[in-house]
C-alpha cells in the first residue's frame, strides 16, 4: 500500500513495532519512517503529528495492523493477558490513530481513513482476540464514518486476503488445515487461505478508497483478495415475529422456540 501510493504521488508515512523494517519500508517508499505501535497514545500523537510537520497536513490515514493469534489459541486456553494484547493490536491502533487523526481531518475540511478487518471476524477461523477486536473495527470504523460524514472525513474498511508474514509459514498451514479439519473453515477458504495472491493485489483497493474518485463512498466493508474484489452487505435484522406490547403478553419461552428454534 505504500509503495503503490507513494508511486501515485502521496506523502508516506511509515509506522511499525519494528525500527529496521520501518526504517527499510520508509527507504523504500522515499517516505518517513515513525517506530513504536500507535496502539499507544503517544505512539499515536507523534504519529500524526509527524506527517502533519512532514507535508503540512493530513489526508488519509490507513491501518494495517495485526498479530496471530497464540498457537492453538481458543477461548479454553488463552489467557486474559493474551486477550489483551490482541485487541490492543487490531482496535487499539485504530482507535487511537483516528482519535488522533479526525480532529484535523474535520479541521482542514476533510480526510480519507481505511481501516483493516479480516475474515475472521465471522469466526470462522477460530481465536478470540484476533476475530473480536476485527469486529470491533468494523463497528468503530462504521461509528466513525457516520459521524464525520457531513464534515466531509470518509472512513470505510477492507477485509484483505494476502500472502503476508502472518498468512504464511509450517504453524500457518498446519493451523488452517487444522481447522478444516475440525470443519471450522470450508474447503474453499481452505484453498485460498493456502494459496493467497501476494498483498500487490490487495494494495489498490486501499488507493481507491482514499482516492478523490471514491468521494461518494463511507461505512462500507470491502473485500480485497487476488483478483476478488467484494463487499459485506450492511447487517440488518430479518423479519421472525411481531406483536404490539400495547395490547399482547411477552413472548413465552415455548412461542420463541417455535420462532427460532422449531
Amino acid at each position: 500500500m505504500a509503495e503503490l501510493l507513494s508511486a501515485q504521488g502521496a506523502g508516506v508515512v511509515v509506522s511499525g513495532r519494528d525500527p529496521d523494517a520501518v526504517e527499510q519500508a520508509a527507504q523504500r517508499v522515499s517516505g518517513v519512517g515513525c517506530a513504536g505501535s500507535p496502539a499507544d497514545p503517544e505512539i499515536a500523537d507523534a504519529l500524526i503529528e509527524r506527517c502533519v510537520g512532514e507535508f503540512g497536513r493530513i489526508d488519509i490515514l490507513i491501518n494495517c495492523a495485526g498479530t496471530p493469534e497464540p498457537p492453538g489459541s481458543s477461548i479454553l486456553n488463552v489467557s486474559s493477558a493474551q486477550f489483551r494484547e490482541l485487541l490492543d493490536a487490531h482496535l487499539g491502533t485504530v482507535f487511537e490513530t483516528c482519535r488522533a487523526a479526525a480532529p484535523r481531518m474535520v479541521a482542514q475540511g476533510g480526510g480519507a481513513i481505511v481501516n483493516t478487518s479480516s475474515f475472521a471476524f465471522l469466526g470462522d477461523y477460530g481465536g478470540t482476540g484476533y476475530p473480536a477486536g476485527k469486529g470491533a473495527v468494523n463497528g468503530l470504523t462504521s461509528a466513525i464514518a457516520a459521524e464525520l460524514k457531513e464534515h466531509g472525513v470518509r472512513a470505510n474498511v477492507v477485509c484483505p486476503g494476502a500472502k503476508t508474514r502472518l498468512s504464511s509459514g509450517d504453524e500457518y498451514e498446519q493451523h488452517v488445515t487444522e481447522l478444516n479439519r475440525r470443519g471450522l473453515l470450508d474447503d474453499v477458504s481452505l484453498q485460498g487461505a493456502l494459496d493467497a495472491a501476494p498483498p500487490e493485489y490487495v494494495a489498490p483497493t486501499y488507493a481507491y478508497l482514499v482516492s478523490d474518485r471514491a468521494r461518494g463512498v463511507t461505512g462500507r466493508i470491502f473485500i480485497a483478495a487476488g483478483g476478488f474484489v467484494g463487499e459485506f452487505t450492511r447487517q440488518s435484522p430479518g423479519f421472525l415475529g411481531y406483536r404490539d406490547h400495547h395490547d399482547s403478553p411477552p413472548w413465552t419461552v415455548e412461542e420463541l422456540h417455535e420462532l427460532i428454534g422449531g
